[in-house]
């Protein structure tokens, strides 16, 4: 059987590139189509099964992919090939199903649809949108890009969600029906360390980016005089580190897998304060028994369990993550407990789940 596999662009290595290589695990011998690579930056990990990628990676876009996003569409529909497959897999957050890459079934991993065209805060907060532009200003650019999302949907044959949170939003934007599989965890490279102790300090993980909440984090350890670590590195990287008090706020740019999961199992809790499609990080942090202290919209609502592996608070500010560290603190977690439920996020599950879904939905093979 041959397989394509399609991704929007590997110029970066996150959450979704982590699904990535699972199902490339499932499917080794696939085709590998992306609009940007950057082998430096995906360590390697994908070069054997790149086939081809669009006329947009060069690499100035590569290091500034969000300054082209209006373009992302135009290089998505020329993206072609003349091979014919069995099966596409697409692993997208908005693109990478409207590659025109051709076969009888189209199985779309998605993480979440176009947010620049369903949700126009995100596109203020692009490169080319200042702050002041209005929304007015925006709304035909966001209108032109729904319209892009709506028509690329069409190419899909079955959705698979990577949460309940972004299967309603498949059926919102699509009105289509999804099936949820959650992203997978590897339980080799994160899981308890009992002999780990708990060293004092929170922890925030992730890219900087405007809607990850970390000013809210920041702000609330600066205020309660609380050490917080925060690993990662993005866009918001300067202004966060403007808004840090360095007497108790830590930035680490980044760090291997295995110093990450010390610093999971180190931590008295994640703080996780942003509406996330699913949350990966967070999965993690579970996985290695550390309890996460939620907001409740989005991934992070599906993945705690309120008063047994973290808490969950209603309100995404500075207050609500300060309360909820005084209430956490007197909570007594079973941090072996938290790791048993982390588990459900395994990658053999995911795996399982997946071949389920697609097997399920009429996909044959043969």
């Amino acid at each position: 059987m041959r397989v394509a596999v399609l991704h929007d662009y590997l110029n970066q290595f996150g959450g979704a590139e982590r699904v990535l290589k699972v199902i490339l695990e499932l499917f080794p011998d696939a085709d590998l189509y992306t609009l940007l690579y950057d082998e430096k930056k995906t360590f390697g990990l994908f070069k054997k099964n790149i086939k081809k990628t669009s006329f947009l990676d060069r690499e100035w876009v590569r290091r500034h992919h969000r300054m082209f996003i209006p373009a992302m569409p135009l290089a998505s529909r020329m993206l072609t090939s003349s091979e014919r497959y069995d099966l596409i897999i697409s692993s997208t957050a908005g693109y990478a199903k409207g590659f025109r890459i051709e076969a009888p079934y189209h199985v779309s991993y998605c993480h979440s649809p176009l947010r620049y065209a369903w949700e126009i805060d995100y596109l203020k907060n692009l490169p080319f949108s200042p702050h002041a532009m209005s929304k007015d200003i925006l709304r035909p650019v966001a209108e032109w890009l729904r319209r892009w999302d709506k028509r690329a949907s069409g190419r899909v044959n079955l959705f698979i969600a990577n949460s309940h949170f972004i299967a309603e939003k498949i059926g919102a934007y699509y009105g289509r029906e999804a099936e949820v599989v959650y992203p997978p965890v590897s339980l080799n490279t994160f899981y308890h360390e009992p002999e780990t102790p708990e060293d004092g300090y929170h922890l925030m993980v992730g890219r900087m980016l405007y809607y990850k909440g970390f000013d809210l984090g920041i702000r609330a350890f600066n205020r309660m005089k609380k050490p917080l670590i925060v690993i990662g590195r993005g866009p918001e990287e300067k202004k966060l580190h403007s808004l840090a008090d360095p007497r108790y706020i830590t930035f680490i740019s980044s760090v291997s897998d295995e110093k990450l999961r010390h610093y999971y199992n180190g931590a008295k809790a994640l703080i996780f304060p942003q509406i996330e499609d699913f949350g990966l990080v967070a999965a993690e942090a579970q996985a290695c028994g550390t309890p996460v202290l939620a907001f409740s919209k989005g991934g992070g609502g599906e993945i705690v369990e309120n008063g047994e592996t973290g808490l969950i608070f209603t309100e995404q500010s500075s207050d609500a993550i300060i309360q909820a560290v005084k209430e956490a603190e007197l909570v007594r977690f079973n941090r072996k407990k938290i790791a048993e439920h982390g588990a459900r996020f395994s990658e053999a599950s995911f795996k399982k789940l997946f071949l389920e879904a697609i097997k399920q939905s009429g996909f044959s093979s043969h």
